[in-house]
């Protein structure tokens, strides 16, 4: 039976679900503060954990944060009212599994549960994060047909048969592991194991051991001696997703592992052989972060042999309909549906929106979809609110170069709004690309009761 950590300060909601997950043939242990919840997860085991964003004590991204530093593997979702997709997308960098708006839809929930236990005993069956044998169909459809699209592929075939470090800079949701995977997979070492790493999801403490492995008696939890993601990857490809989360402790071993090939053990006393090839990507700009003190130059330069850049789906609309039909056709064999297409005011608003979390939001936003479809055609009220409400153009494309000061006020909330999530709330860029400065845009924000 299935045990199931169920942190929600609703107690009304608590029963609602313990009800019925038990009927479903699950252990459910509700908890009414992350504190409580958290103090559970160390004195007993549990496969799953579902827990509330806002929580009385602490949110629910601090809870994910401290649940993976206890257990990495231990999938977590997300749950809230306040359906903001910047937290949904924080939240699976920071490695839950799924982010489920309420009021939740229970058998939506139960499956997001199933998939993500499969997932944990899958990903504990291959030693972790190591990949062999993973054919180029089962990528396939995210090449997309655009300009930039073809050129990344362009790029793949060059730089896959060489050995050369590259790094692989995109939003969260664009794609970047299937691009790493497929220069792997084109690439002389296509027979050997490739290891992925999220190093978002790792704490300072836990990186070291998961890249280098340590030595039984090197830290309190070290019962045995322990390979490290290096020695996994030996003779293939490491990918580091999120590299720029690393601490500059770790940064300093990592430019040591690329430069001299040679890893240690953390509390070992030799050095120990490795050849991996090292793909690294990052939805932060490292050349940026190099400027900012937040990343080692030497490294940077060790890494940036080539540099791969994949755009955000919002640029690319002549992939969103091919990417819709795909997603539309692999829901309906997870969920065992028959639905044959969308409504035509479904592709315009799919065409409209910005898609922030880009292709992986995409995907989620189509099972969604297909899970409430009672018939034949994906209808508009089963879309989530934000695409429903939000039909402003793809961000400041529909409005050429004109700049913010000749948009109608009526329009002008929308394209700073989605100016802001394109830019990731930076205000100096966002008043950049809308041509004012930064005081008339915080302004503008107050003007327009704009959080930020």
């Amino acid at each position: 039976m299935p045990k199931v950590l169920l942190v929600d300060d609703d107690p009304t909601f608590c029963l609602m679900l313990k009800t019925f997950l038990s009927n479903k043939g699950y252990e459910v242990k509700e908890y009414f503060s992350a504190n409580n919840g958290l103090r559970a997860l160390r004195e007993e085991q549990f496969d799953i954990i579902l827990t509330d964003y806002r929580l009385p004590d602490k949110d629910g991204i601090e809870l994910l944060k401290e649940a993976k530093a206890f257990n990495q593997s231990l999938p977590v979702i997300l749950m809230t009212r306040y359906t903001d997709i910047r937290t949904a997308v924080n939240a699976m960098k920071l490695g839950a599994h799924e982010y489920v708006a309420k009021p939740i839809n229970p058998d939506e929930l139960l499956l997001t549960m199933k998939q993500a236990m499969n997932k944990q005993k899958k990903g504990e069956a291959d030693t972790g994060n190591v990949n062999k044998g993973v054919g180029l169909s089962d990528f396939s459809f995210i090449q997309g047909q655009s300009l930039s699209a073809r050129q990344i592929m362009k790029y793949i075939d060059l730089v896959a048969p060489t050995d050369i470090a590259v790094i692989i800079h995109g939003e969260s949701g664009t794609g970047k592991e299937y691009v790493a995977r497929m220069i792997h997979l084109k690439s002389l070492r296509s027979s050997k194991p490739f290891v992925a790493v999220d190093c978002g999801a790792l704490s300072s403490e836990l990186a070291g051991s998961e890249l280098f492995g340590h030595v039984k008696g090197s830290f309190t939890d070290a019962h045995l001696d322990k390979e490290g993601q290096f020695q996994l990857a030996n003779g293939g490809t490491l990918f580091l997703d999120e590299i720029a989360n690393l601490s500059y402790e770790i940064q300093l071993k990592l430019l040591r592992a690329t430069q001299e090939k040679k890893i240690r053990r953390i509390g070992g006393t030799r050095d120990i052989d490795v050849d991996a090839r090292i793909i690294v990507a990052s939805n932060e700009d490292l050349a940026q972060a190099v400027r900012r003190g937040a990343f080692r130059e030497d490294l940077y330069h060790r890494l940036n042999e080539f540099r791969i850049d994949v755009a955000p789906l919002r640029e690319r609309p002549e992939d969103i309909i091919m990417f819709a039909n795909h997603f539309l056709e692999q829901s309906n064999r997870e969920l065992n549906r028959k639905v044959i297409g969308f409504h035509e005011s479904v592709m315009q608003r799919f065409l409209e929106y910005a898609w922030p979390g880009n292709i992986r939001e995409m995907k989620n936003v189509i099972k969604r979809a297909v899970l409430l479809t009672p018939g034949d055609t994906i209808l508009v009220d089963t879309l989530p609110s934000e695409l429903v409400i939000n039909r402003t153009s793809n961000f400041i494309q529909g409005f050429g170069d004109s700049g913010l000061r000749s948009i109608s006020e009526a329009s002008e909330r929308s394209l700073i709004v989605q100016t802001l999530e394109k830019v990731h709330y930076n205000k100096t860029k966002a008043a950049a690309s809308l041509k004012v400065d930064r005081k008339t845009l915080y302004n503008k924000m107050k003007q327009y009761n704009i959080p930020g």
